[in-house]
C-alpha cells in the first residue's frame, strides 16, 4: 500500500509539473511522419510557442508547398527529400522529428491557409513554403507569431524580408547575376529573354540578371512576358527570332521550359537555352525526352549525378524510398530539415521560439546543396553551381 502511494504522488507531480511547464502529455500520440494532417486546434495555440519533446515526442515540423497543380513536382521533392532527412535524424536517436506537409498549390492564399492548419497543431517550425509568391504570404504570418520559418526554394528577396525567416537556395538576385556573368562569359554578345510578368520569382531574376547585363556589356535584343498558366508561346518565340539573340534566357518554371522548347521548332528558332533553378524537374515534364533542350545549362544547388558521398548516399535512400532521382528540391527540403534540427539541437533544452531563430546565425550544415552558414539577413553562404542537360540527365559543368 505504501508503494502504491508513492507511487501516486510522483505521478501527480510529473503531471503537474509538465502541465505548469507547457509540455506536450504522456500520452499524446504523434501523427504518422510524412503524412498531410489537419488540425483541429483553436486559433490561440499558434501563440504559445514551441513543445518540449518528450517520452515519445517529437517536435513537429510544418511543410508547406504544392503536392498538387502544375507546379506539384516541387512540393513533392520538398515533402519527399524532407522526410529522408527526417527518418535519418529519428534513426541517430534523441531529439526527434515529425513531419506534417500541407498542400497550397502554389497559392499565397491556400499557404497561409495550410500555414494556419499547421499553427493548429503547435508546430515547432516552418519549412516552406516551397514557392516565392506562396512563401511571402507566409512570411507575414509567421513574423507575426514569431516562428522560425526555413524556406527551402523560396528564392524571392522578400522571403527572408524578417528577422525569422531563412532560406536555403540562392536569392533571385543572386541568379540573375550569375548567369548574366555565365552567359557573357561563354562569348555571347546578345541574348533574348522570355519571363512570366506574374510571378515574382521570374521578375526578381528577369531584372536583376538585364541590370547586370548593362553592366558588363550583354545587349538584351528583347525581352519577352507570358502570365502564369499561359501555354502558347509562338507570338514570344518569334519576336525572339526576329531579335537576331544569339542565346535565349528563361527565367522561369520548368512546365514553361517544356512548352517553350517544344514550340521553338515550330517557328524556326533553334538557339541555346540557359535557364535557372525553376528548371529543375522539367526532364521528368518532357517524360525523359530532352531532344529540343540538349545542352542547355541552369543554374543548380544540386546535380544527383555527384560522386559526393552524401549525395550518392542521398540517392540511394530517396530511390530507394520514391523510385525516383531527387532533384534539388528534394535537396533543398533535407537541408531545410538538418537546418532546423541543428538550431534546435543548439538550445540544449531550452527551446524556445527567440532561441531556435537565434540560433540560425550560429550553426554550420553540411548540406547536400554546398557546406552553408546562415546571415543575420537569413540567406545561405554557399557556391553556386551550373549543371547542363546531356543525354536526359543533369550533369555539373
Amino acid at each position: 500500500m505504501k508503494k502504491l502511494v508513492v507511487m501516486f504522488l510522483a505521478l501527480s507531480l510529473s503531471f503537474t509539473a509538465l502541465s505548469g511547464c507547457g509540455s506536450k502529455e504522456a500520452d499524446e500520440t504523434p501523427q504518422d511522419s510524412g503524412t498531410d494532417v489537419s488540425g483541429e486546434g483553436e486559433k490561440e495555440t499558434k501563440t504559445q510557442g514551441v513543445d518540449t519533446a518528450s517520452g515519445d515526442g517529437a517536435y513537429k515540423i510544418g511543410g508547406i508547398g504544392p503536392l498538387t497543380g502544375p507546379n506539384a513536382s516541387y512540393g513533392l521533392s520538398v515533402k519527399q527529400g524532407a522526410q529522408v532527412a527526417v527518418d535519418e535524424i529519428n534513426a541517430l536517436g534523441g531529439i526527434q522529428l515529425e513531419l506534417l506537409f500541407e498542400d497550397d498549390q502554389a497559392d499565397g492564399e491556400k499557404a497561409v491557409s495550410a500555414y494556419n492548419t499547421l499553427m493548429d497543431q503547435e508546430v515547432t517550425a516552418i519549412l516552406g513554403a516551397v514557392t516565392s509568391d506562396a512563401c511571402i504570404a507566409v512570411t507575414e504570418e509567421s513574423q507575426v507569431d514569431g516562428i522560425l520559418q526555413v524556406t527551402p526554394s523560396g528564392s524571392a528577396q522578400a522571403c527572408t524580408q524578417y528577422d525569422n525567416g531563412f532560406r536555403i537556395c540562392f536569392t533571385d538576385p543572386l541568379q540573375g547575376k550569375t548567369m548574366a556573368d555565365y552567359i557573357k562569359a561563354q562569348g555571347y554578345e546578345s541574348v533574348a529573354v522570355i519571363y512570366d510578368n506574374s510571378s515574382d520569382y521570374s521578375n526578381g531574376i528577369k531584372e536583376a540578371f538585364e541590370e547586370q547585363a548593362g553592366a558588363i556589356g550583354l545587349n538584351v535584343a528583347t525581352s519577352e512576358s507570358f502570365t502564369s498558366g499561359d501555354v502558347d508561346f509562338k507570338t514570344q518565340l518569334t519576336k525572339v527570332k526576329s531579335s537576331g539573340a544569339q542565346c535565349l534566357f528563361l527565367p522561369v518554371y520548368y512546365a514553361e521550359v517544356a512548352y517553350i522548347s517544344e514550340q521553338a521548332k515550330t517557328v524556326g528558332l533553334e538557339l541555346p537555352y540557359f535557364g535557372c533553378d525553376g528548371w529543375d524537374g522539367v526532364i521528368a515534364q518532357l517524360n525523359g525526352d530532352t531532344t529540343n533542350i540538349e545542352g542547355a545549362v541552369f543554374l543548380t544547388p544540386f546535380v544527383a549525378t555527384s560522386e559526393a558521398e552524401n549525395v550518392k548516399k542521398f540517392v540511394e535512400t530517396y530511390n530507394q524510398s520514391y523510385n525516383a532521382i531527387p532533384d534539388q528540391f528534394a535537396a533543398d527540403g533535407y537541408d531545410g530539415v538538418y537546418a532546423i534540427y541543428q538550431a534546435i539541437s543548439a538550445c540544449n533544452g531550452d527551446v524556445t521560439n527567440e532561441n531556435i531563430i537565434a540560433n540560425m546565425q550560429n550553426i554550420e550544415v553540411k548540406g547536400l546543396t554546398g557546406d552553408m552558414t546562415f546571415t543575420k539577413e537569413g540567406e545561405p553562404n554557399k557556391s553556386a553551381l551550373v549543371a547542363t542537360i546531356e543525354n536526359g540527365q543533369y550533369v555539373a559543368k
